[in-house]
């Protein structure tokens, strides 16, 4: 069984029956493939199972409470990007119709729906495949410190959020066990992947972000920075996990952007800005959170969905 938030906030985004937020699956007669911060893998003959639960973490832990039916929406998202940029590179994707799952899987499709994906096993590029275009996070910290982000040099006199020149390509270690990425620079990334694939990657990369920024502007929002992860299967080089989500990227709305401090963003920032507010020490075990900053972040990342792909989703 399902592994629900038992002593936190859960609700209903039609107002009656609360919406319990999925912390965890358990298909026993599955094989468990590997656990991240959100997704669960399941093996499945040739194929992965992923399932995108509603956990949420923030600071490198898995928090105590979910985002109820988060788990939905970045599957969503991903799913409508996966078509979007299928003719710019191929993908994992197999199927999302739990309709069309193998049969091991039928008993379970009520938990699957909407959430999982059936998808190619590929060998992952040990590495994430980061690109911004305009300075924040973790690039602007590394700015301030050095006027350039991963060795790359940038303009003098740069702001906070301010639109970069062109994008940029900064590479990052996969975190392993829980531990941070880091930031890592292209002649490191050419040493852990090699100079075919590092350049490819790093291609493929700035062309994505290029496209999906330019629909993302046409949706009033502003496409900051995002992660990709590659794999390699017999047929070539193939995007992979989720893509272009708020979990793996920072979107901003354009209206109201303002270079010179952060923005106003489509992802955890009620998440984070609380646990600051509580002085949480970033150790575990990390805290749950309160109704309101569930219920802000929901709205929040339901809001990306209709925005990027026109369409409302029911939860």
């Amino acid at each position: 069984m399902p592994r629900e938030a038992e002593s936190t906030f859960s609700l209903s985004t039609k107002g009656t029956t609360p919406l319990p937020a999925l912390l965890e699956t358990e298909f026993g007669d599955l094989v468990l493939h590997a656990r991240g911060k959100v997704r669960d893998l399941y093996s499945v003959g040739e194929f992965l199972l992923l399932v995108a639960t509603d956990r949420i973490s923030a600071f490198d832990h898995v928090l105590a409470s979910g985002i109820p039916g988060k788990g939905k929406v970045l599957t969503q998202i991903s799913l409508f990007w996966f078509d979007f940029l299928r003719d710019v590179v191929p993908n994992h994707l197999i199927t999302a119709d739990v309709n069309l799952y193998p049969r091991e899987l039928r008993d379970h499709a009520g938990e699957l729906r909407d959430r999982s994906m059936l998808v190619k096993r590929a060998q992952m590029f040990p590495a994430e495949c980061v690109v911004r275009g305009y300075l924040s996070g973790s690039g602007w910290k590394d700015y301030q410190a050095t006027g350039a982000v991963c060795g790359i040099a940038l303009p003098k006199g740069l702001r906070e959020s301010d639109k970069l020149p062109e994008p940029i390509f900064t590479p990052a270690t996969k975190s392993l066990h829980g531990k941070h990425d880091e930031n890592i620079s292209f002649d490191e990334m050419v040493a852990l992947v090699g100079a075919r694939s590092a350049a490819t990657l790093r291609d493929l990369s700035l062309e994505i972000y290029n496209k999906a920024s330019a629909h993302a502007e046409s949706c009033g929002l502003i496409l900051a920075d995002t992660k990709f992860e590659f794999g390699t299967t017999a047929e070539g080089i193939i995007l992979a996990d989720e893509v272009l989500t708020p979990d793996s990227s920072r979107f901003w709305p354009r209206d109201g952007y303002a270079p010179g401090g952060a923005q106003p963003s489509f992802d955890k920032q009620f998440v984070r800005d609380y646990l600051e507010s509580i002085h949480w020490n970033k150790q575990a075990p990390a805290p749950g959170l309160p109704e309101d900053v569930v219920k802000k972040t929901q709205q929040k990342y339901l809001q990306a969905y209709e925005l990027l792909t026109g369409k409302s989703l029911s939860l």
